[in-house]
């Protein structure tokens, strides 16, 4: 398995849309909406998981999370994190939120930011937990920190 940061105009960039079309969670296709649009800043980063020729998930590393308003001054974050059903168990996801720590730790960041509706998944890739919230969209509840620097 590879873990690309896709960009426009280069290799999987395409690949990546049209997987995240078909993905059956609703914020893959808005994924694929944002990166037709180009709707991401130039530091931001779409990264995909690829393996025997296809694109088997996605993240991505950007400045906000859709979080309530006492914890919107928190950034970076890590979003979107989707892996496809018949390649979950197998440390995907793990790749690709280690391959966005790495760059928020290329970019300077000292701290990544993540959402999620997953328990004890996030623990394990070393984020812990500092704040359960009511959803401002989809089913997200937790919201997860990691020190790059501490």
């Amino acid at each position: 398995m590879e873990i690309i940061a896709v960009k426009k105009g280069r290799p999987w960039w395409d690949e990546t849309i049209e997987f995240a079309k078909i993905c059956p969670w609703p914020p893959g296709r808005r994924l694929a909406e944002r990166m037709t649009a180009g709707d991401y800043k130039e530091w931001e980063q779409v990264f995909a998981a690829v393996r025997g020729g296809k694109v088997i998930g996605f993240c991505v590393f950007e400045e906000n999370g859709t979080v309530p308003p006492d914890l919107a001054v928190l950034h970076p974050f890590i979003n979107q994190v989707f892996v496809d059903e018949d390649f979950r168990g197998q440390r995907v996801s793990q790749a690709l939120v280690n391959a966005a720590i790495g760059r928020a730790k290329e970019l300077g960041f000292e701290r990544v930011y993540l959402k999620s509706e997953h328990r004890g998944l996030y623990e394990k890739y070393g984020f812990r937990k500092i704040a359960d919230f009511v959803p401002v969209t989809g089913r997200a509840d937790q919201l997860f920190e990691y020190d790059i620097m501490p």
